[in-house]
């Protein structure tokens, strides 16, 4: 089986200067944007898509299937595949909780700066939204790649397909409605 190439390690400083500048999308986010502090949008979406995506192609093959003719696509998923993908999401809703404990803590403390009149420490604020938005980054991608890690190259090639497609119709979503707020 051939391995996707591993992700990219993190940065040990990313080379941004505000947390506005820490999402994957380059662009204004779109208004209608999913996220977790993650510009990118919630980790766990990932496995949203790949059920979706499965349910899908297993629908649209199930005469082939009940024949015993196995297609090799994201409708053929194993039990072992399927089971791992499980044990990924429970992990990955921990994490994903751990960060939006995270976000909401900031937050508090964002609204307490905000409340004293900006008496405080404003980089610090920036400094630990970003760290939030950096872990939720690097969640997000661990996940894709994990989940592409535990599927046949076909599958693979698939997934991310739809996750790209995914990421850019939300995005076109979200870019269309900022527009049309903007000319009313």
């Amino acid at each position: 089986m051939v391995r996707p190439p591993e992700p990219p390690e993190p940065s040990p400083s990313p080379p941004r200067t505000t947390p506005f500048h820490s999402s994957r999308p380059h662009g204004p986010p779109p208004s209608n944007a999913p996220s977790t502090g993650s510009p990118g949008g919630r980790p766990t979406i990932v496995f949203h898509l790949i059920y979706t995506e499965t349910s899908a192609r297993f629908e649209s093959h199930i005469a082939d299937i009940l024949h015993g003719v196995r297609t090799g696509d994201l409708g053929d998923l194993s039990t072992a595949q399927l089971h791992r993908v499980s044990e990924l999401q429970c992990e990955t809703v921990r994490e994903e909780n751990e960060i939006t404990r995270e976000l909401a803590k900031w937050q508090e403390g964002a609204v307490e700066l905000v409340e004293a009149g900006g008496d405080g420490n404003v980089e610090e604020k920036i400094g630990g939204l970003m760290s939030v938005l950096v872990k939720a980054d690097e969640l997000r991608m661990r996940t894709i790649w994990r989940v592409a890690e535990m599927l046949t190259p076909q599958q693979a090639v698939e997934f991310l397909i739809a996750a790209a497609e995914l990421q850019f119709g939300v995005r076109v979503l979200g870019l269309n409605h900022d527009n049309q707020r903007e000319n009313v």
